[in-house]
């Protein structure tokens, strides 16, 4: 299975690399230290902190797992004047009924549409790319297809 490519600005690259580290250094030594603890308790086939504390470890190297091959694909994007949407562009699309709305096209791990970031594997991000000031598209919605306009691109 192909990698999919990540893409993330400086600042969330910088936001991932200390939390792994914190992760590695941190919070693997207290959980080894609960972990050390909790066989001390005795009978381990009974032993709900032994297991909440394996079930912690098992969290918190899948995270360490997630967040180093997220950074191994990273692509780091920065703002950019294009004339074309791509990842890093703040796009301004009108609907058919003339609201505008604004996002900033980032990867899926930094979207958070309340910040006006939307994902570019979103449909609605999928469907923007490429397109240039003027071009219309439309995005498939459970409420039906939706057609915009791109108005802007920053």
């Amino acid at each position: 299975m192909a990698e999919k490519k990540e893409y993330l600005t400086k600042e969330k690259h910088a936001e991932f690399t200390k939390e792994l580290t914190a992760l590695k250094t941190v919070r693997r030594k207290e959980v080894a230290e609960h972990l050390e603890y909790a066989k001390s308790l005795g009978d381990l086939s009974e032993n709900a902190e032994y297991q909440e504390a394996r079930e912690e470890q098992a969290m918190i190297e899948d995270r360490i797992m997630k967040i180093e091959n997220m950074l191994k694909s990273a692509e780091i994007v920065s703002n950019h004047h294009s004339d074309k949407v791509d990842v890093g562009s703040t796009v301004t699309i009108e609907k058919e009924d003339g609201k505008k709305l604004s996002y900033k096209i980032v990867g899926s791990e930094e979207a958070d549409i309340k910040q006006g970031k939307l994902s570019v594997r979103s449909p609605l991000g999928e469907a923007m790319l490429e397109k240039q000031k003027g071009e219309k598209f439309s995005v498939r919605t459970p409420a039906g297809v939706v057609n915009y306009k791109i108005v802007g691109i920053e």
